[in-house]
Formats: structure tokens, sequence, C-alpha cells
């Protein structure tokens, strides 16, 4: 057991700092705005969003790519063939230091764009489908103009991955889904809060 955990920390704190990595902060560089001071002050693609879509498919590619990187290197680069467990903790550890980053004072975003680039390395079959769907969900939000449309689109992109799979993989994985599911939900407890305020 310790010999399993022993290498598996520096892993993971490599997981925690490749996601801490601010690419919003680092997408509006130049730009003059801190984009923590400014809509809702979250440095997530969002944000972003809100401010410059061209600086924003930066944030989008560097927020997914960090998760991408680290399920990908530390599972199925360094230790192919093991358990999608490992896949899964290398996952939560990059979406965690996107939300708690060092270099924001342990501050972030709210984890959904690297938490997409975690599932294209788990299940890329089932993260096309849910994030194609996500893209069909957040143009709906935005025409039919909806409170809330990112975190409705970004939550509902994971519950609609985590059906497929469950129906495709089993309990154990759709419980892992799960898992993250609970933590975007309660990062994104403002927005919950958001949607109960009278129109």
């Amino acid at each position: 057991m310790l010999e399993t955990l022993v290498p598996l920390f520096p892993r993971l704190l490599a997981c925690f700092l490749i996601g801490s990595i601010p690419f919003a902060v680092i997408a509006m560089a130049g730009s003059g705005i801190d984009i923590r001071k400014v809509g809702s002050g979250n440095p997530g693609f969002n944000n972003v969003l809100r401010v410059s879509k061209p600086r924003a498919v930066i944030a989008l590619i560097g927020d997914m790519g960090k998760g991408f990187l680290a399920a990908w290197l530390f599972w199925r680069f360094l230790q192919p063939g093991d358990s999608v467990t490992y896949g899964w903790l290398y996952g939560y550890a990059a979406v965690v230091g996107h939300c708690y980053s060092p270099f924001l004072k342990f501050n972030g975003g709210k984890g959904v764009a690297t938490s997409g680039g975690v599932m294209l390395v788990l299940y890329p079959g089932w993260a096309a489908v849910a994030l194609a769907a996500f893209a069909l969900i957040r143009v709906m939000g935005s025409r039919l103009k909806w409170r809330e449309a990112g975190a409705i689109g970004s939550l509902l992109t994971w519950v609609i991955f985590t059906v497929l799979v469950l129906a495709f993989s089993g309990p154990q994985h759709a419980a892992n889904a799960a898992l993250m599911i609970l933590f975007l939900s309660w990062r994104h407890r403002q927005n919950f809060r958001n949607l109960l305020k009278p129109a």
C-alpha cells in the first residue's frame, strides 16, 4: 500500500501544478483588463468570453489542455494499462489546481473546461458526445437568454457524460464522474443562488 502511495503524491502534486496555470489571466495579458475584476470576477473561460471571444478561445484551449495533459501524461503515457481510477485521480488534481491556484493566491476558476480536458482523455468517445451537447445547450441558452446559461450548459454536459459512462462503462466509472459533478456543482453554488433570485 505504502509503495503505491509514495510515488503517487508527487504525480498528484505535478498534476495540481499543471492545473493551476491561470490561462484566463494569461489570455488577457496585454489587454489592460484584470479578468478577476470584471464580470463575475471568475478567472475562467466563461468570464473571459464576456470580455473577448478571441481571448476566450485561448483560455478555453489552455484550460482544457492542462486537464488533458495531466491525465494523459501521468495515466496514458507514464502508466499505460493502469486502472482508470488513476486517471481520475490525476484529473481531479488538475481540476483542484485550477480552482485553487497558488499563482492566484489559491483562488481560481470553476473547473469546467479543465474537467472537459480530463474527460477527453478518460472516455474520448463519450466526451465528444457530451461536448457536442454542451455546444448545442450553450447556443440554445444564449438565444433564449437563459440566466446562468454557462453554468447550466456546463453541469448538464457532465450529467449527460455521467449517464453515458454509467450505461456503457458501469457504475464504478460513473461514480467517479458523479464525484466530479458534486465538486463542480459546489463550485457553482453562487450560480445556483442567482438562479433562485427573482427575475
